[in-house]
Order: C-alpha cells, then sequence, then structure tokens
C-alpha cells in the first residue's frame, strides 16, 4: 500500500470507528475562555466559536503535560478532545487554579471519539461542523491523508486495526502523543508543536511561558523532533543512538511490520545512521497540511 494511500479496514472500509483511548474534558461558564487563556499555551482568546486549533497544557517549568484539540463550542464553552488523557483525572489536576473563576470543568463520558479515514463533508480545517447530540466533527487530517475525527453520543464499533492505522497517521501527521513515561519531559519545541501552532509567544502569562518565550526568542532550541520508520520492538523510551553514543529518545511508537515513532533529536547531529533501540531506523518526512 502506497504510503499516502488512507486506510482501509477491511473491518470497517467506510464508517467511523472507535477511539476507546480520547477522552473529552467539557470547560464551561462565563469565565470558561478566560481560564483556558490563563492555563494553556494556544491563545483561547483569539479561537472564535465554532472553530479549534492545537493546544497543550505545560508544567511551569515550560514541559508538556497534555496536547489536545480544543474546540470552542460556543461563547462560553470549550471542549479538550484529548488522546491519551483520562478526561476526569486531567479535569481534577486543572481544577485545583479554578480558585474563584465562574467555570465548570468536567469529564463528559456521554460524548465519544471516534475517527474515520476520509475528509468531513462539512467540516474543514479549523471549522467546526454539526453538533455534539447529532455528532461535532473536525476537519483532522490532511490533504495526502484524510480523516474526521467525531464526538457524539453514539457507541461505535471496535477496530484494531484501523485504531493502530489512526495512531500510526497521527504519527506521520506529527501529532506526539505522550504515554505516561513521556508526559512532563519535553518542551513544545522539542515536540514541534510550533509546527501545529499550539503556543503562542505573544500573549499573556501561562505555565512554563516564560521558559517558551526565551527559547522561541532567543533561538536556543538545540533538539528537533524527527519522525521515524524503526523495528517492531522499538517502544516509547527507547535509546536512539549514532556512532555508538545516545543522543536522544523516542517520544512515540505506533504500528507493526511498518512501525513509526517519533523521536526528539539534536539539532546538529553527524550523518552517520540512526539505531532506535540497537536497530537501524529509516528518517521520513511528516505528511504536510496537518495545522490549523
Amino acid at each position: 500500500m502506497p504510503d499516502n494511500q488512507p486506510f482501509v479496514s477491511p473491518l470497517n472500509p467506510a464508517g467511523f470507528f472507535a477511539l476507546e483511548s480520547h477522552t473529552v474534558l467539557a470547560l464551561d461558564g462565563a469565565d470558561a475562555v478566560a481560564f483556558a487563556q490563563a492555563q494553556f499555551a494556544s491563545d483561547v482568546v483569539a479561537l472564535a466559536p465554532g472553530h479549534w486549533h492545537w493546544s497543550a497544557w505545560l508544567t511551569a517549568k515550560g514541559r508538556v503535560i497534555a496536547v489536545f484539540a480544543l474546540l470552542r463550542t460556543g461563547d462560553t464553552a470549550l471542549r479538550l478532545v484529548l488522546p491519551d488523557h483520562d478526561a476526569a483525572e486531567l479535569g481534577d489536576a486543572l481544577r485545583r487554579f479554578v480558585f474563584r473563576r465562574k467555570v465548570t470543568i468536567s469529564a463528559r463520558t456521554d460524548l465519544r471519539v471516534s475517527g474515520m479515514f476520509a475528509a468531513p463533508a462539512q467540516a474543514h480545517g479549523p471549522v467546526l461542523a454539526g453538533d455534539e447530540e447529532s455528532g461535532l466533527e473536525l476537519d483532522y487530517g490532511a490533504p495526502g491523508l484524510p480523516r474526521t475525527l467525531r464526538l457524539s453520543p453514539a457507541l461505535l464499533p471496535d477496530d484494531p486495526a484501523s485504531v493502530e492505522a489512526w495512531n500510526v497517521a497521527d504519527l506521520r501527521l506529527g501529532l506526539p502523543r505522550l504515554p505516561p513515561p513521556q508526559r512532563e519531559q519535553w518542551t513544545p519545541q522539542q515536540l514541534a508543536l510550533d509546527r501545529l501552532e499550539a503556543f503562542s509567544v505573544k500573549k499573556g502569562c501561562y505555565p512554563g511561558q516564560e521558559i517558551v518565550a526565551r527559547t522561541h526568542f532567543l533561538g536556543r532550541a538545540k533538539r528537533e523532533l524527527l519522525l521515524l520508520r524503526v523495528a517492531d520492538k522499538v517502544d516509547p523510551g527507547a535509546q536512539v543512538t549514532q556512532s555508538g553514543t545516545a543522543i536522544g529518545s523516542i517520544v512515540s511508537a505506533a504500528g507493526r511490520s511498518r512501525r513509526y515513532a517519533l523521536a526528539v533529536l539534536p539539532l546538529e547531529r553527524e550523518p552517520a545512521p540512526l539505531l532506535a533501540d540497537g536497530s537501524e531506523t529509516v528518517t521520513e518526512a511528516f505528511v504536510e497540511g496537518f495545522a490549523r
């Protein structure tokens, strides 16, 4: 199968399949946008109702806790689509910073996340389509790898092959997936979140903002995110070596037989082959056109 063709599962050739690892967190209330603006790395105030963009929540030291799609479904309503986090746990962590703000934070267990390897009929770029009752859809792919993400109450079939292909597509599109050991380890620049426009260096303060801005304006980012094809045994946390020296590590990995990984590596390195967990790798380019 050519790499630029969408995946079609024989179990689910033309429909949506459940993405059980994805959860939805809701922020509602008069201060929902102001609260999110003060906590998240993206410019939430600039996000218009009916639109979405990438965002992240960072530690005070500028390390990424979570990367997510942030949807503004109304003037005072936000939804976080979390690929790797339990919404209730992240909601509990965020709730510690609410203080007197008028915002309610709740896990939306009634909204299930599903995906489809086709472009949406109506959603396009940052513009949402539909609603939470009938199905809220996002354009979640790129011209070379079309995908639709949907939030709805509907129960959908499990399709492990499609889910694995979805996880691979995330990496090929440059979306870092963060299993627990990889959280709070990397700066937004190291994860190439500037490519997703998931953080702002112009808005006001948020956790980690000083470190993010200093790295941006002083040009001190010394590492980059690279897409690799790796051996099936390679998992997140594996070392990447070059000429016998460890120079970086694997952040995310997905797929079998054609396994992909995202690695954080130095910008300046030798032209020698890269090994992941002792096996040679192949460097690939990201599929273009994913940023919103």
